[in-house]
This record gives C-alpha cells, structure tokens and sequence, in this order.
C-alpha cells in the first residue's frame, strides 16, 4: 500500500485570486525566484535552490482560475549530499495540486504535492521544506503581504 503524498491546508486573509495569482506568477514572494512566471498552461519555469545546482522545473498542466492551479514537475536535479543519486529525480513527474476555496475571511488553499510520498529518499527534507515555505512563508505573504522566499 501506497503512503498518502503529502497534503497540507492553510487558512488565509487574502482572497482566492490573491492566493491564485501567489501560486501562478508570484511564487518568488513566498519560495524562490523562477526563471519566468507560471500564467498560461503549457509555461514552464524551472525553481533552483543553492548553491545554484539543485532545480526543479515545472509546467502548469491545469487552472481553473481562482480555484486551481497544477503543476506538473518536468524536470528534476535535488543534489543532495550523502544521498543516494536516486534522490535527484524522486520529484520528476509527481504533481503539485493547489485547491483555492473562498471563505468569509479569506482563503483555504489545499496544497497536495501528489507522489512526494514518505516511500522517497527525500521525504522528509522535503517535507520539511514545503512546511516552511508553504505554511509558513505563503501564508505569511497571502495575510502580511511579505513572505519569507528562498534568498541566493
């Protein structure tokens, strides 16, 4: 049996196409600074890490605007010191699932990295990498309007 992939919910101030547009064309506000926005289906924008060598590089596969946004990992290269060269690609083809729902205060966004399952060698620096960036640095921009991204 499977283990679930990883599925968080946060709860924000700022409205569906707030969070829309955080999750498409603003993602350096709040995780790291791509090469080029996400805003139409088929655009892919590669995410690098330091020391300049890890990347991960999507594609949106899927939106309904405000209420959903998919990427889709088209390429992958997470070095990873003292891991196995098999943690390089553990994200290629896995999907990032963002469900927006409307709330009288804000925003729920369901983030859903489908295939980042504990089964991976790097499940949990990566858990702990999105529990960073996604309930701690999204949320902090989407309700202050200042998240705390990736700086190198």
């Amino acid at each position: 049996m499977t283990a679930p992939s990883y599925t968080k919910t946060i709860d924000v101030q700022a409205p569906p196409s707030a969070a829309y547009d955080a999750v498409t064309q603003g993602v350096a506000h709040w995780w790291t600074r791509p090469d080029q926005p996400l805003v139409n289906i088929g655009d892919r924008a590669k995410f690098t890490f330091p020391p300049g060598v890890s990347y991960w590089s999507f594609e949106l596969t899927s939106t309904v605007q405000p209420t959903h946004v998919e990427w889709t990992c088209v390429d992958a290269l997470h070095i990873h010191e003292g891991q196995p060269k098999e943690i390089e690609t553990d994200w290629l083809n896995t999907k990032v699932h963002w469900k927006i729902t409307e709330q009288e205060s804000g925003s729920i966004i369901e983030m859903q990295h489908q295939g980042l399952t504990p089964e991976l060698l790097c499940y949990d620096v990566c858990e702990a990498g999105w529990d960073m960036f996604f309930l701690g640095s999204l949320k902090q921009y989407l309700d202050t309007g200042k998240g705390t991204p990736h700086q190198g």
